[in-house]
């Protein structure tokens, strides 16, 4: 039985504390925050209930599988999930909305046929099935294998299998970024406009990610989108108390301000009130600038290996508490599309940063009754890309309830309060400079949209979470603490399982 230390206690952090438990280690979480689930948290005020993180789930046979191995009880009887239909209602720039159903690609293509008139639907689904070629090639080495040591192939190989354009005199054209998928391929400004929003809301520019970011909408349309009930905070709790059935200890409030080394080697840790913790494994779910510093300024990443990523875009959120029951048959999620996506992803990614202008507005209206007072009130969430570390001022937020009246009519006469959640209050409860979000790994682009190893420099330190392999969402988190478990009781030579 080793004893091993787990450095904070988000989503990839636990992930792999309950599965270390159950292979029969010792195991202490250290969290400076006094609660569980890092990004996963939870606002509540006068029996109002908001997600602070992810307001919905994909990939859920990932926690499914996690919660099958460490424990009797299934991931549903403890925190219920509930398919979303439709997965999403959008509304243009143009005023076309659309109704997309959840994990019918067929479905998808006649709603799309039925809004944005024929062959609409035709070319969508055509370029879901190259999508699907993607998805099977990288779908082992981004999410369910440790990082290849020969990571350059991985960075250099695009798994997308763009089409030919032939063009009048000129050399054919293909398409190498998510945006010019969307130029050579969909050939709609309406079709367009809903691919780059994966993208967007993934914290990725669709003008430089690669074309193989095209998984980012097969993988909704196929897996299907869920809702947890109690939101994702119930997940957060569900996991916590697997972790603690399992005997693991949480220490909360605790502070970790060095990783301690002894015969080059991960020894324990040191926290702020002076404790030394010895270890025979460290496993740290924090940033890289913040390992790097418990590393006392040394990097935690080898020489030849994947570098850390810096940077980012960020989540605004902003909470309304609303009187008046949710209208029966209202969809989960509406996507508001921006009527200036150049200025929109000029604001987000050029330059200083700066707030978008009429930005792309995700609205969550969640049809769950534990999380409103009454059944004639309703909680909702908007959601938008920001740049990290950007200011946020009320009169910004202001505008946004305007824009909301799109999809929320009579949004002011209902509005009781509202609550912002900015950069800062992701950076607050999640230690990360700006409240930076981590994308997911990607393919191809030179291997700057990978993240590096769960191993590292130092022998007996490991990394999980969002910032390391696979990077950024629920299911890339929870696969992090997977492969972090088996690196530990398999050894250097465990590959990756699920």
């Amino acid at each position: 039985m080793a004893r091993i230390v787990v450095i904070g206690a988000g989503l990839g952090a636990m992930s792999a504390a309950a599965r270390l438990a159950v292979a029969g280690h010792r195991v202490v979480v250290h969290e400076r925050a006094a609660t569980y689930g890092g990004a996963l948290g939870e606002f509540g005020r006068e029996g109002f209930r908001f997600d602070t993180g992810p307001g919905l789930l994909t990939l859920p046979a990932v926690q499914r599988d996690l919660f099958l191995k460490t424990g009797k009880e299934s991931l549903e009887s403890l925190a219920p999930l509930e398919q979303v239909e439709p997965a999403a209602a959008h509304l243009f720039a143009d005023g076309t909305v659309v109704s997309l159903p959840n994990a019918s690609r067929a479905g998808v293509a006649q709603a799309l046929d039925g809004a944005l008139g024929a062959g609409a639907g035709a070319r969508w689904s055509a370029f879901m099935d190259r999508s699907r070629e993607a998805w099977d090639r990288v779908r082992r080495p981004l999410l369910e294998e440790t990082q290849w040591p020969n990571w350059q192939v991985l960075a250099g190989r695009e798994p997308y299998p763009a089409l030919g354009v032939r063009r009048p005199l000129r050399r054919e054209r293909r398409a190498s970024t998510l945006a010019e998928v969307g130029a050579l391929e969909l050939r709609d400004a309406r079709l367009t406009a809903l691919l780059e929003q994966y993208a967007l809301l993934a914290g990725l520019d669709p003008r430089t990610a690669p074309a193989g970011a095209a998984v980012l909408p097969y993988v909704e349309q196929t897996f299907g989108v869920w809702a947890v009930r109690g939101g994702l905070r119930a997940f957060a709790s569900a996991l916590h108390e697997r972790c603690v059935r399992r005997r693991v200890e949480f220490v909360f409030g605790s502070e970790v301000t060095a990783v301690l080394e002894k015969d080059g080697r991960a020894a324990g840790i040191g926290t702020a009130d002076g404790a030394r913790v010895e270890a025979d494994h460290v496993v740290a779910g924090v940033a890289p600038e913040v390992l790097e510093r418990l590393l006392a300024g040394r990097s935690p990443w080898p020489a030849d290996g994947v570098p850390a990523r810096r940077g980012g875009s960020s989540r605004l959120l902003v909470f309304l508490a609303l009187r008046g029951a949710r209208p029966e048959g209202t969809a989960v999620r509406t996507v508001l599309h921006t009527p200036d996506r150049a200025a929109e992803l000029g604001a987000v990614f050029d330059g200083p940063g700066a707030l978008p202008p009429a930005p792309t507005l995700t609205v969550l209206r969640p049809g769950d009754t534990s999380r409103v007072p009454d059944a004639e009130h309703e909680a909702v969430t908007l959601s938008l890309t920001v740049p990290a570390g950007t200011q946020v001022p009320e009169a910004y937020v202001e505008g946004l309830l305007d824009r909301a009246e799109a999809a929320l009519p009579g949004l002011r006469e209902r509005l009781l309060w509202h609550e912002t959640r900015t950069p800062d209050d992701v950076a607050r409860a999640t230690g990360v400079w700006g409240g930076a979000v981590p994308a997911p790994s990607l393919a191809a682009g030179g291997g700057r949209f990978l993240y590096p190893s769960n191993t590292t420099a130092l022998p007996g330190l490991y990394a999980v979470g969002g910032w390391a392999h696979p990077g950024g969402g629920l299911p890339h988190a929870g696969m992090s603490g997977a492969l972090v478990a088996g690196l530990i009781v398999e050894g250097p030579d465990f590959k990756g399982s699920y």
